[in-house]
């Protein structure tokens, strides 16, 4: 006999382990509901396909990348200096990603005249716009997207109206390449107008800086000196930029000059009386030379040596020749001490008139070099205005369109099998989600386990509710079994049981304990004051609650539970 102490323990079944079984069998119970589920949903989803409007689609393909082509000189220019190429936008920088022009060709600074002439044409058919959006319509009418691996763009218009989808289309290519020149066009206006700003600028520096040099090389007198030796051809501004970058070397070869006189003249002293070696040194000095007095000396010399061959020195010939020999030696150095001294006097100006104070020659050197830079700077200038000025005459071919639009003759949507089937299948899910949750709300307890886990005793057998004459069978086991020791058993039914299966049993047991006492029924305090009780119940038959409470009712109660029968109404016999 099985005490209170020996009843089983409760088995949780909140477990993460679904019985498929069990699931289809509460599918079955409530397949009504699942059917009614359905059949609105396929009626909503058939009544949605063919009362929509037809929805037709129009597409064409762009070639996004542009074409390489020759280099021309512009173009060379422009490469040469990325700094002018990255403000014109046309070379030298990094291009913008495919992905990037795709976000571009998305957004309303290309796409805004398009919306605004459907809006426009939906508002002359009487459609309500003002809840019409750029998001909304762009997300719901078009799609575009690039080709995999390609940088052809893929590009589709919807529309419930047939007969706007082509205008549409052309008016979005026309966009599109627009676009693609819109940038270049834009770079080069402005590089332009960024170069006419500096050569404005540089125009006025440069005639400053020039005009700065020029002012202060008057103040300090260095376009005074001339070359000695000017380069025919050379104009007066390259003159007197090189004259007064040789102001140092003048004033060099003055001194040596003075030094090279002053030892002529140290010489010529020292020469006294040797009247030979002073007519030579004449001889030298072209100057000189060129007044005739060292050849007259030689043709004195000449006469004297042939007189001599004849006469003796006390002729008359000879001493008039000596005494005019001696009168043009003595000429001869007067004159070249009196030219020595006056080109040395000449070279001590010259070096007097090149020197300059401390630091003027730097100054102005530096006011040469600002003012040729300036002049470099303004003809860079000009070479790459007209470079970009040629550039921005040269036309580009626009984006290519490697597909017309055109508009397909059979309409997108609504793909009225596909919401059908959709809507069969959505209905399905709905209807099985509805029953199951149906099903654990009602309460009842269905599965053996469920049953086995909740009531607090062992299941001693399962009856064939559709062969009640097999049950005496077990009630005779029963009798000779776990109810050999009882006087008395109280028989519980448990849930909703039908009356006729109680009697069915009740009899049943009643002729497999013969004379000993019977109590049917679910009062709990008479059934108290037998030795031991019999629990039975049926699949849907008790509510969880009511198990639960018959569970902590049983063992406030402490009499014995022998077990419980299930009346399976799907066993067979």
């Amino acid at each position: 006999m099985t005490s209170p102490s020996q009843t089983l323990p409760p088995q949780h079944l909140d477990n993460d382990e679904i019985d498929l079984r069990q699931v289809a069998a509460a599918l079955n119970r409530q397949r009504l509901l699942i059917g009614g589920i359905t059949a609105s949903a396929v009626l909503l989803s058939g009544i949605y396909a063919f009362t929509r409007k037809p929805v037709w689609e129009g597409q064409f393909q762009i070639v996004l990348a542009e074409k390489e082509s020759p280099v021309d000189g512009g173009q060379a220019l422009i490469q040469r200096n990325p700094g002018l190429a990255n403000l014109v936008g046309i070379s030298g920088g990094a291009e913008n990603s495919l992905e990037t022009e795709v976000k571009i060709l998305k957004s309303p600074s290309v796409l805004k005249p398009v919306f605004d002439f459907v809006k426009a044409s939906r508002d002359k058919a009487g459609e309500d716009t003002t809840e019409l959006r750029y998001n909304n319509w762009l997300k719901d009418n078009l799609v575009i997207d690039l080709a995999k691996n390609t940088s052809v763009l893929d590009l589709a218009y919807q529309d419930t109206d047939k007969s706007i989808i082509l205008p549409v289309l052309q008016l979005i290519s026309k966009q599109y390449q627009n676009y693609s020149g819109k940038d270049r066009k834009r770079g080069l206006s402005q590089a332009l107008e960024y170069l006419d700003q500096q050569i404005k600028v540089y125009r006025f520096e440069s005639v400053d800086s020039l005009r700065e040099a020029q002012e202060f090389a008057i103040e300090q007198d260095l376009t005074a000196l001339q070359d000695s030796d000017p380069t025919p051809g050379n104009d007066d501004s390259d003159t007197e930029i090189s004259n007064a970058l040789n102001i140092e070397g003048i004033r060099v070869q003055a001194a040596n000059e003075i030094r090279s006189i002053n030892e002529q003249l140290t010489q010529l002293k020292a020469l006294g009386t040797n009247l030979d070696a002073l007519m030579y040194l004449g001889q030298t000095i072209p100057e000189l030379a060129s007044q005739g007095l060292p050849q007259t000396l030689d043709r004195i010399d000449t006469d004297l040596a042939i007189l001599r061959a004849t006469y003796t020195d006390k002729e008359s010939k000879i001493r008039r020749l000596q005494e005019r020999r001696m009168v043009l030696i003595e000429t001869l150095r007067r004159q070249t001490y009196g030219y020595l001294l006056a080109k040395r006097t000449a070279a001590q100006a010259r070096m007097a008139a090149a020197e300059r104070p401390k630091g003027v020659l730097i100054k102005y050197r530096e006011l040469l070099r600002e003012a040729a830079r300036d002049t470099s700077t303004l003809t860079k200038l000009e070479a790459e205005r007209q470079a970009l000025a040629l550039e921005q005459a040269r036309e580009e071919d626009p984006w290519e369109l490697i597909s017309t639009p055109n508009v397909s003759d059979t309409q997108v949507a609504p793909r009225k099998k596909r919401i059908v089937g959709l809507g069969l299948l959505g209905g399905l899910v709905l209807g099985c989600g509805a029953a199951l949750v149906r099903d654990r709300r009602s309460g009842q307890v269905f599965s053996e386990e469920e049953l086995k886990a909740l009531l607090p005793c062992p299941m001693l057998e399962r009856l064939p509710v559709a062969f009640p004459d097999r049950w005496s069978i077990t009630a005779k086991l029963l009798a000779q079994g776990p109810l050999a020791d009882a006087q008395s058993v109280a028989l519980i039914p448990v849930g909703n049981i039908p009356s006729n299966q109680v009697e069915q049993l009740q009899q049943t047991l009643e002729k497999a304990l013969r004379n000993r006492e019977l109590l049917v029924g679910c009062d709990l305090l008479r059934s108290s004051n037998c030795s031991t009780q019999l629990l039975f119940t049926a699949p849907g038959a008790p509510q969880r609650q009511h198990l639960q409470q018959l569970r902590e009712q049983l063992a406030l109660q402490g009499t014995p539970v022998a077990g419980w029968l299930l009346l399976d109404p799907a066993l067979e016999a």
